[in-house]
């Protein structure tokens, strides 16, 4: 699984055979450039998950459920709703610990289908104010795998289960019948995922553990635009084969024109 928030990057992850692109909150930092992602809102999520929806046309297309969309059933079948008919997502996904297994409840009741998350979340980021790595002791790891049991038996038809310690995310692998989609919890869970722009070093602010960078198209970009600044103040750019002529005869008669 990986993130898009456009057209042109839901198509390379669609050409890459990916399988699934998460249309994540994340657009508000890593696409928006805010210090935050609980900002984002519904509407920004339903515009994005437009764009991807055009790129992507095998791939199944789940889009986040912002912070605070989904603080009452109501409230969560609404967002749900609409992220479904006015974006075009395949089925939503939503953070949360056991008390919103009944939202995966009512949710998936409608008819939508629902890719839970525990582990490092929003809410406990924004509760907090940090990032807490949970799962380092046992009652909290004892904590976690009771959420990814909620949410599975509410009816989610996969599980993000993020930053915890690789045990762990074995343990509740092979404790649901459901996918699970680590993302920093270890090489025995069903799925891997990343945010693309990290991956791909087009967003470098932050450097989490468990991230592996594949490329640098951010210097890469940077390097472009660059020799093209630098084209442009020198004259190399644009050069003859880059404009468009006109027929001789067409070009004599115009200047005959201007003359009279």
């Amino acid at each position: 699984m990986l993130t898009a928030y456009d057209f042109p990057m839901a198509a390379f992850i669609e050409q890459s055979g990916a399988d699934i692109v998460l249309v994540s909150d994340a657009v508000g930092t890593v696409g928006n450039g805010r210090q935050e992602a609980v900002s984002v809102t519904v509407d920004e999520m339903i515009y994005h998950t437009r764009a991807v929806r055009n790129g992507a046309k095998r791939c199944m297309t789940v889009t986040t459920l912002p912070f605070g969309s989904y603080n009452t059933p109501e409230d969560a079948l609404r967002s749900a709703t609409r992220l479904m008919k006015e974006g075009g997502a395949d089925g939503v996904h939503l953070e949360g610990t056991r008390r919103e297994g009944r939202l995966v409840s009512e949710i998936t009741a409608a008819g939508i289908p629902v890719m839970g998350h525990v582990g490092v979340t929003k809410q406990k980021i924004v509760r907090t104010g940090r990032v807490k790595l949970p799962g380092q002791d046992a009652a909290s790891a004892k904590e976690i795998i009771g959420d990814a049991l909620e949410m599975a038996g509410q009816g989610a038809f996969a599980l993000v289960i993020e930053c915890l310690p690789a045990v762990l995310g074995a343990i509740i692998s092979r404790s649901l019948d459901i996918p699970t989609i680590g993302i920093g919890s270890g090489p025995d869970c069903d799925g891997q995922a990343l945010v693309t722009q990290d991956m791909l070093g087009l967003y470098k602010e932050l450097a989490p553990r468990f991230l592996k960078r594949y490329a640098d198209l951010g210097q890469v970009t940077v390097d472009a635009l660059e020799t093209f600044r630098r084209e442009v103040e020198s004259g190399a750019f644009p050069a003859p084969e880059h404009t468009y002529p006109i027929d001789e005869a067409e070009l004599a008669r115009l200047l005959q024109q201007l003359r009279v």
